[in-house]
């Protein structure tokens, strides 16, 4: 019979293995399995093929099932926009608005309106990268400063820290604490001010050090995955460049609100096949956030084509092999790494981690160290969060309300919380970050990892501003 001390040592052994071998430029999609089930071995050996076949594959394939449509018309998005020269249009009109010193700027506050419009992270990753790689090429800033300036603008504030995001990072908690999405509206706007401006300086600060060092873009010989040069004469309207991006927020928000009230809870329909089949039926409360996104980017994709249809089609045959592959890698790397959270979730040493949080006596600080840690093992911040507060949520109230503490700042605490170390570097977006990119661990994850740092800061600066003044 193993111990609670070496069934916590074969969890963090898992975790640690898991972000040395993604660090080192392994491949997830191999490790991830092998850190899961090394750690079922050391635990219960007999458990190793049951929990394989039914914990992380049967997690790895819901995952693909339900996500991937999202990351391949992510990524075919992202390629016809770049094939259009919407990318370079718009770019050059953001270098005349704003200047070459304010790239950085730009791409955050283009990811931080996808991403409060209710866009997939995932999503944004692929449809940004254009525009990122163009302008930072034009304003001559390291591409390995990419990775950071998006996980900036899509991972941190509009996810989780500013009211009424519609990201699952913000709607977990409403089904726990009985409040609403726009919770703590102070609380949550101040947060997002302090890791907007203070993650701002630093990548500044990082752009300034490597301009001083004449370090450039990068080796175009030594670049990987380049968004290819537009090569169609004219460029288009920005005005008409930016029109896609509109689009796919505009429609993801009105099929938000349409498909619940067309379908209502469940829909169900009879398979047209030989003999008598029970009825399919479809929950769609499960699924209509991922059908939004999908008729969005469907209709972005349709905007682009109607356009640029002559420099999408002569070059979209060749350009689409590379998007699938993208949306390939990306998607099996992400599925892999939540088959390992479940996994790891599932051990008896994951259990002591979580008990030995709840012995913190600060309710808030309570609750922001286990919804951040656990979100930091998982590699999910959903994943952690939802754990967490599964497990905890009944005690975070009793403590709350023995404090006189507003279940909107509960609220608003743990959404923050999620979204912070839970970008280790065996977070399926950080691979998938980076992947999209073509660049390592090594080059671009230090400063994915200060945005980290700065957005975990940023909870427990929220929780003294509330002790402090009392603001909600």
């Amino acid at each position: 019979m193993a111990f609670p001390a070496f069934e916590f040592l074969v969890v963090l052994a898992a975790l640690c293995f898991l972000m040395f071998v993604a660090y080192r430029g392994y491949s997830v999609i191999l490790f991830a399995p092998v850190a899961a089930l090394g750690a079922v071995l050391l635990t219960d050996p007999q458990l190793v093929a049951p929990m394989f076949t039914g914990l992380f594959m049967d997690k790895m394939v819901g995952f693909l099932k339900l996500y991937f449509p999202v990351f391949l018309l992510g990524a075919i998005f992202g390629k016809v926009i770049e094939l259009s020269g919407f990318s370079k249009s718009i770019v050059s009109a953001t270098i005349r608005l704003v200047g070459a010193q304010r790239a950085i700027l730009a791409i955050v506050a283009v990811c931080a309106l996808l991403t409060y419009g209710g866009v997939s992270l995932f999503v944004v990753v692929f449809a940004v990268y254009p525009f990122a790689a163009e302008l930072f090429r034009q304003s001559d800033i390291p591409k390995r400063l990419i990775p950071g300036t998006i996980a900036l603008g899509a991972f941190t504030f509009t996810m989780d820290a500013l009211p009424g995001t519609p990201q699952i990072q913000n709607i977990i908690p409403t089904t726990f604490f009985g409040t609403d999405t726009w919770a703590a509206p102070v609380l949550g706007t101040l947060g997002g001010v302090f890791i907007l401006i203070v993650g701002l300086l630093y990548l500044d600060w990082r752009r300034r050090a490597a301009l001083k060092a004449g370090e450039g873009y990068g080796d175009a010989a030594t670049l990987v995955n380049e968004p290819v040069a537009f090569a169609g004469g004219k460029l288009a309207n920005p005005l008409v460049a930016i029109a896609p991006l509109l689009v796919v927020g505009i429609v993801n928000k009105l099929l938000t609100l349409w498909i619940p009230s067309a379908y209502g809870e469940s829909t169900s329909f009879d398979p047209a096949v030989i003999g008598s089949a029970a009825p399919v039926v479809q929950e769609v409360s499960k699924v209509a956030a991922v059908w939004a996104v999908e008729g969005a980017l469907l209709a972005g994709i349709a905007c682009v084509l109607l356009f640029a249809w002559k420099p999408v089609a002569a070059s979209f045959a060749e350009g689409s092999k590379s998007a699938i592959g993208g949306a390939l890698l990306a998607g099996m790397n992400t599925a892999s790494e939540y088959g390992f959270g479940a996994v790891i979730a599932a051990l008896p040493g994951f259990l002591v981690v979580a008990n030995a949080l709840g012995s913190i006596p600060n309710p808030l600080v309570n609750e922001a160290v286990t919804v951040t840690a656990l979100a930091g093992i998982t590699g999910s911040a959903s994943g952690g969060m939802s754990i967490a507060l599964a497990a905890m949520a009944e005690t975070f109230i009793a403590n709350a309300n023995a404090a006189g503490i507003p279940m909107e700042v509960l609220h608003r605490v743990a959404a923050m919380a999620s979204g912070g170390m839970d970008t280790l570097p065996h977070n399926g977006a950080v691979i998938t970050l980076l992947a999209v990119t073509g660049l390592t661990h090594r080059q671009a994850y230090k400063d994915i990892f200060a945005i980290t740092c700065i957005k975990t800061m940023a909870v427990f600066v929220v929780i003294g501003l509330f002790y402090a003044f009392g603001v909600v």
